[in-house]
C-alpha cells in the first residue's frame, strides 16, 4: 500500500503531510461526465462507434466481460471523440479558468479512460494532472475516494454531480456540485452538507424533451389528412382513423428523430445550429433518449394495431378492407428512416430523394389509414413539391458551410461548388409541382369535386409566390435549414397558406 500511495503522490506531485490545509488551498478535483461535461463521454463514444464502426458493436459483450475499466479502454481506443466540441458546463469552466489563473492546483478526476481524460485536459490546459480509469481499475465511487486519500490525504476539494459522488463530497474539504441530480442532493441533505458552489448549465427538462422529439416536425404529419380532404371524405369514421394515424405517425417519427440525433451527436456538435439540439448540447441524456425511443415506438405500434379495431367500433357496418395496411406503411417509414440515418444520408442526391419520399409516404399512410385512394395528381404533385423542399434543406446547409469557409460537407458527399446545380434542381422541381397543379385543375374529374373549379386557378399564383419566395430567401442564405420550421413560423407563408385554404373552400 505504501508503495502504491507513493507512486500516486508522485503522479499528482503532492506530498501528504497529514496536516489539514485551508479549503481554498486544497487541490481541487473535478469530475468529468455530467460535471465538467454535461453528457456521458462513454455513451457518446459508444454512439460514435455505432455510427462510424458498427461492425465493432459485436465486440461489446466480450469487452464488458473483461470489466468496466477494460470496456472503457477498448471503446476509447476504437473511437476519437472531438474534445473541442464537447458540451462543457460553461459556468463551471469559467470558474475553473479563474481558479487556474490564481494559481490553484486543479485535477481532472474521472471514471473515463485515461486516454480520453488526458486529451480533454490537454485541450483545456488548466489541469495539473489527471486521475482516471486505467484499463484495470474503474475510478468511480469508492475507488475514486480511495485514490484521493492516497494522493492528498484528507486535503482535497471536489466537484461532482451524481449519487456516486456523494461520499466523496461528504469527505472533502470544500464540496461543490454541477448540475446535481436529486439523489445526490438528497444524500447531501441527509449528511447536512451544503455545497459551497452550484454550477448549473442546463435547460428545463420539458424544453429539452420538446426539442428532442421535434414537436414542430409533427406539422409534416398533417399530410395524413390530405387524401381524405382532397377526396372530400370527412365523415366521422374517416376523421377518427386519420387522427389515430396522425398520432401514431408522430410518435414513430419522433422516435426516429431521436435515433438520428443520437447517431449524429458528434457531427451535430460541430454544426453552428445543430449543436443546440437536446442530445448534442447535453441537455437531455443519451440513455434517457434510448428509453424514449422504445417508449415512443411501442405506443406508435399499439395505436397502429388499434386503428382497425377503433374503426370497427365507430363504423361497424363498413370495416376497413385492408385493416393493417397503415401499420405496414408505418414500419416501411421506420425502416427507410433508419437506413437513411445509418447510410443513405451520406449518398449524393440519393439522400434528397429519400428525404422527399418520406413526405409522400405520409400521404400514402394516410390513404391506407382512411381507405381513401391517392389520386395520380396528388402523387405527382407531392413528388415534385417535396423534392424541391428537400433541395432547399441541402442548399441552405451547403450555403452555410460556404459562409463558414468550408469546402465539402462532412459525410454528405456535397461540395460548395454544387450550390448552383442544387438551386437549378430545386427550382425546377418547384415549378414542375405547379405544372402538375394546373393539370389537376384542368382535369374533368376535378370539376366533379368542386362547384366552382375555376376559382382553383387562384391557388396557382399564390403557390408560385410562396415557392419563389422560398428559393429567393434560400439563395440569399436567409433560409432556416429546415423549410418546415420556416413555413410554420414565417408570417408571409402563414398568410399565403390561409389565402390558398380560403380559395379552395370557396371552390367547394
Amino acid at each position: 500500500m505504501q508503495t502504491k500511495t507513493t507512486e500516486l503522490q508522485n503522479i499528482v506531485g503532492i506530498e501528504v503531510t497529514g496536516q489539514p490545509l485551508p479549503a481554498s488551498d486544497c487541490p481541487l478535483c473535478v469530475d468529468l461526465d455530467g460535471t465538467l461535461v454535461k453528457s456521458d463521454t462513454l455513451i457518446d463514444s459508444v454512439l460514435y462507434l455505432a455510427r462510424h464502426r458498427p461492425g465493432d458493436l459485436v465486440r461489446i459483450p466480450r469487452w464488458l466481460a473483461q470489466g468496466k475499466a477494460a470496456f472503457k479502454r477498448h471503446v476509447t481506443n476504437s473511437v476519437t471523440l472531438d474534445v473541442e466540441t464537447l458540451p462543457y458546463n460553461q459556468p463551471l469552466l469559467a470558474y475553473l479558468q479563474e481558479q487556474h489563473a490564481t494559481g490553484r492546483t486543479l485535477y481532472l478526476a474521472t471514471a473515463a479512460d485515461t486516454a480520453l481524460a488526458e486529451r480533454i485536459a490537454a485541450h483545456l490546459g488548466i489541469f495539473q494532472g489527471v486521475l482516471a480509469s486505467d484499463g484495470s481499475t474503474n475510478l468511480a465511487g469508492g475507488n475514486k475516494l480511495a485514490a484521493f486519500r492516497e494522493a492528498f490525504g484528507e486535503n482535497f476539494s471536489y466537484i461532482g454531480n451524481a449519487s456516486p459522488d456523494g461520499p466523496i463530497l461528504i469527505s472533502c474539504q470544500l464540496p461543490m456540485v454541477a448540475n446535481p441530480d436529486r439523489a445526490l442532493l438528497s444524500q447531501l441533505r441527509e449528511a447536512r452538507i451544503t455545497p459551497a458552489e452550484t454550477f448549473t448549465d442546463r435547460s428545463s427538462p420539458l424544453r429539452g424533451w420538446l426539442r428532442a422529439i421535434r414537436l414542430h416536425q409533427w406539422a409534416k404529419n398533417t399530410l395524413i389528412f390530405v387524401p381524405m380532404l382532397l377526396a372530400h371524405q370527412w365523415a366521422l369514421p374517416t376523421l377518427v382513423d386519420a387522427t389515430i394515424a396522425f398520432f401514431s405517425f408522430g410518435l414513430c417519427a419522433s422516435s426516429t428523430y431521436i435515433v438520428n440525433d443520437l447517431l449524429d451527436i458528434d457531427a451535430d456538435r460541430r454544426h453552428p445550429t445543430k449543436r443546440k439540439r437536446a442530445f448534442a448540447s447535453g441537455d437531455v441524456s443519451a440513455i434517457s433518449g434510448v428509453v424514449a425511443i422504445a417508449l415512443l415506438f411501442t405506443v406508435a405500434i399499439v395505436l397502429a394495431i388499434a386503428l382497425p379495431h377503433v374503426h370497427r367500433l365507430v363504423e361497424p357496418n363498413i370495416p376497413l378492407e385492408r385493416p393493417y395496411q397503415f401499420l405496414k406503411w408505418l414500419l416501411f417509414y421506420t425502416a427507410t428512416t433508419l437506413c437513411y440515418s445509418l447510410y443513405l444520408k451520406r449518398k449524393l442526391l440519393l439522400d434528397v430523394f429519400v428525404l422527399s419520399g418520406l413526405y409522400t409516404v405520409r400521404i400514402l399512410a394516410g390513404s391506407a389509414a382512411t381507405a381513401v385512394a391517392v389520386s395520380t395528381w396528388l402523387a405527382g404533385f407531392s413528388v415534385f413539391f417535396f423534392l424541391s423542399l428537400a433541395f432547399v434543406k441541402r442548399f441552405s446547409e451547403l450555403y452555410s458551410l460556404r459562409e463558414r469557409g468550408g469546402v465539402a460537407s462532412s459525410g454528405r458527399g456535397y461540395h460548395v461548388d454544387d450550390l448552383e446545380q442544387l438551386r437549378a434542381l430545386g427550382t425546377g422541381s418547384a415549378y414542375a409541382a405547379v405544372v402538375v397543379m394546373t393539370l389537376y385543375i384542368s382535369n374533368p374529374e376535378t370539376h366533379q369535386l368542386y362547384h366552382h373549379p375555376i376559382r382553383l386557378w387562384l391557388v396557382v399564383p399564390a403557390l408560385l409566390l410562396w415557392l419563389s419566395n422560398i428559393w429567393m430567401l434560400t439563395s440569399r442564405g436567409e433560409m432556416h435549414d429546415d423549410p418546415v420550421v420556416f413555413a410554420i413560423t414565417d408570417k408571409r407563408s402563414l398568410l399565403l397558406g390561409v389565402v390558398m385554404a380560403c380559395i379552395i373552400v370557396s371552390a367547394l
